[in-house]
């Protein structure tokens, strides 16, 4: 569970589920890795059917926003996607990400294996023992379920929309950092 395998190259692929704050961020920073196939912004786990992003942003729904990211594990691995994931948000702000508030903003590593589950809580609790963050990391741990992929103009937001103020103020930043 979690990976897929592409019947041409037979190459195999693993997915990771993640939200830290707003998506379009995310699906930026992760479509620059090697090894990252693929980069999909979406909702989940949440109570709502078929979220619209107004559903979302309204708070009502449940649903966090996140991006599934593709990538084969054999460049990069799933620790290293968390790797990245922790050094380009704040695990420890409870339903925030900057100016970005409400539980649709949380941070939240939505796990499809039981090994996934196990290298995220691993990690989170190697990254408070050495009081990385100077306050404890509260990401959200827990199982993918009720995925919807967002409306088509939120995916490849950042590739799309350079020079939008939202891209140029805070995405670019947090690609320049990555660098």
């Amino acid at each position: 569970k979690g990976l897929c395998v592409n019947q041409m190259e037979q190459i195999m692929t693993e997915i990771a589920t993640l939200g830290a704050g707003c998506f379009w961020c995310v699906e930026a920073v992760f479509s620059s890795l090697a090894g990252v196939s693929g980069v999909q912004v979406g909702y989940c786990n949440g109570e709502t059917p078929n979220p619209t992003y107004e559903m979302v942003c309204g708070g009502s729904s449940g649903c966090a926003e996140v991006t599934q990211i593709s990538f084969d594990p054999d460049v990069i691995s799933f620790e290293k996607i968390l790797e990245h994931f922790f050094k380009t948000h704040d695990p420890t702000t409870l339903n925030q990400q900057g100016a970005d508030v409400g539980t649709q903003y949380r941070s939240g590593i939505f796990y499809h294996s039981e090994s996934q589950k196990e290298i995220a809580t691993q990690m989170i609790d190697r990254l408070n023992t050495e009081g990385r963050y100077g306050a404890p990391i509260i990401t959200e741990v827990s199982a993918l379920k009720n995925y919807y992929i967002a409306e088509g103009y939120h995916q490849n937001y950042y590739i799309n929309n350079k020079t939008a103020p939202y891209c140029m103020f805070v995405i670019k930043p947090k690609l320049d950092k990555l660098r």
